[in-house]
């Protein structure tokens, strides 16, 4: 009876241990298995925003493809767009308006961030060459990222933007644009993302300048006729042409923005899968290492037992 006695106490601390460490196993494989569920439901919804953004971006490429012909008049009076990347902005004038596109939305990748980073750039080369400059943010995004580096510098902004956006839109924000002063700048500088296909986006940038005074070296449109006062129907058509560029600029940048939106959901749809992966191959090794634990704890005390 002694013996027996003198086994079962031996044989009561093994039992509790190995139920501590049954619990504690249990908890880990628990709060594994609640991660995994919780990247599986994440990982449905960057997928469902993947195909939303995918749809989206075939409505944009529709409207860019239909401003193009509408804007493409302007070209003629402005030059072509060029890139940010190694520009030297020598060609900008005195006094520059700077008007950066950026989103009202995040989860889009760094189309934000790039245009930040255009936009910082641009100051520091102006700054550097003794010009002035000015900046009119469009989007909720570059208001909240520009305020910190070249907050100084800015003078309006102009967030939750309608989308898609449209020409009337277009022609009031540049009426408020214009009440800002931008008729007292000697240029007008549109950064923005340009869409080039799903996969690739760049920076650009468009210098609209008004049009030089009745008389001065560079007058436009010398070859046509005018019925009524020329300088005040270049005025008006520095206007329309500064909305039209506008209205361009949404649509380009409304397709970038679709199209990082797209990769960035992809990127993440892909990650979570890797950590679900991850995730269950760690959840399968604690199960097995909890089960192997009370297999050979079982045999070790039926072997006590019968020893």
């Amino acid at each position: 009876m002694s013996a027996m006695r003198s086994v079962a106490q031996r044989a009561v601390p093994r039992v509790l241990s190995s139920l501590s460490r049954q619990t504690r196993g249990m908890a880990t494989e628990k709060q594994i298995l609640m991660q995994i569920n919780a990247t599986k439901n994440i990982k449905k919804i960057t997928s469902s925003m993947k195909m939303v953004s995918a749809a989206k971006l075939k409505g944009d490429e529709t409207r860019l493809k239909l401003a193009g012909p509408f804007n493409s008049w302007t070209s003629c009076l402005n030059g072509e767009p060029k890139e940010v990347e190694d520009a030297t902005f020598e060609e900008l004038p005195q006094k520059t308006l700077i008007i950066p596109f950026t989103s009202d939305r995040g989860l889009c990748g760094g189309i934000n961030s790039f245009i930040t980073r255009s936009v910082k750039r641009t100051v520091s080369a102006i700054t550097n060459q003794g010009k002035e400059c000015d900046i009119v943010i469009i989007g909720e995004k570059g208001r909240a990222q520009l305020r910190r580096f070249v907050g100084e510098n800015i003078i309006k902004s102009a967030t939750d933007i309608e989308s898609p956006g449209t020409y009337p839109l277009a022609a009031s924000l540049t009426a408020e644009i214009i009440d800002a002063g931008a008729a007292d700048y000697d240029a007008v500088c549109i950064i923005y993302n340009h869409y080039v296909n799903p996969a690739l986006y760049k920076q650009m940038y468009q210098v609209v300048s008004p049009f030089v005074e009745e008389g001065q070296v560079g007058e436009p449109l010398m070859e046509y006729e005018f019925d009524g006062d020329k300088k005040e129907l270049m005025e008006d058509m520095y206007e329309y042409m500064l909305s039209s560029q506008l209205y361009y600029t949404f649509m380009d940048a409304a397709a970038a923005e679709q199209s990082s939106r797209m990769a960035a959901m992809e990127n993440a749809s892909k990650n979570a899968g890797e950590m679900i992966d991850s995730l269950t191959l760690r959840y399968n090794r604690a199960r097995q290492a909890r089960i192997t634990t009370e297999l050979i704890e079982i045999i070790s005390g039926a072997s006590a037992l019968d020893g």
